[in-house]
Order: structure tokens, then C-alpha cells, then sequence
């Protein structure tokens, strides 16, 4: 079962869990992070990494946010590979935690 970014990754994007991903799977868009499902090789690695509590297994996304999972499975195909951590946007501490951060996300 693959990991998947959720909501609380927007406008957050620490890049941590990239830093430990053994694979490819992880795309960076302008404000958010996504993991391809068909990458995601289930090693459970990038989950403990992110500072935000963002990336979950697939049958454990919290309840409200099972949206993300064909989220990332579609914006993985047209954004780029991430492989090296990027410092997180200067104001990330200060949107960690806010709830109803959708419409935020930049495609």
C-alpha cells in the first residue's frame, strides 16, 4: 500500500521524507509535495520524517482527506521529481496545523 501526502503538506513542504525516500516517488509542485503510488515501494521511511504528520499509508488517511489519495496519483504524473531536500518556505511553521488549507494548493 503506498504513503500519501495530505492536506496539512500545503503550504508547509518540508522536504525531509525526501532526504530518506529510497525511490523516485516523490514530486514537488509550487506549495505541496505528492508521492506516486506507482513508485511508493511501502518502506514506511518517509512517514516518521515529515515535521508536519502529513504523509500517510493509504488505508489510514485520515477520514475527509481520501481525496489526496487520487490527488497524488494525478499531479505525480505532471510534476517534477524531487530527490534532495529544499528548505521549507519561510513561513511553513506558521501554516502547520491549519485546517482547510485546499483551495491553497497551487497546481
Amino acid at each position: 500500500m503506498p504513503f500519501v501526502v495530505t492536506e496539512n503538506c500545503i503550504k508547509c513542504k518540508y522536504t525531509d521524507c525526501v532526504e530518506v525516500c529510497p525511490v523516485d516517488c516523490f514530486h514537488a509542485g509550487p506549495n505541496f509535495l505528492v508521492i506516486d503510488p506507482d513508485e511508493c515501494i511501502d518502506c514506511t521511511l518517509c512517514e516518521p520524517e515529515c515535521p508536519a504528520n502529513a504523509i500517510y499509508p493509504e488505508d489510514d488517511v485520515p477520514a475527509g482527506q481520501e481525496h489526496f489519495i487520487a490527488l497524488n496519483a494525478e499531479l505525480a504524473k505532471s510534476w517534477p521529481v524531487l530527490t534532495e531536500r529544499i528548505d521549507a518556505p519561510a513561513d511553513a511553521k506558521e501554516w502547520d496545523g491549519k485546517p482547510d488549507k485546499l483551495s491553497l494548493l497551487q497546481r
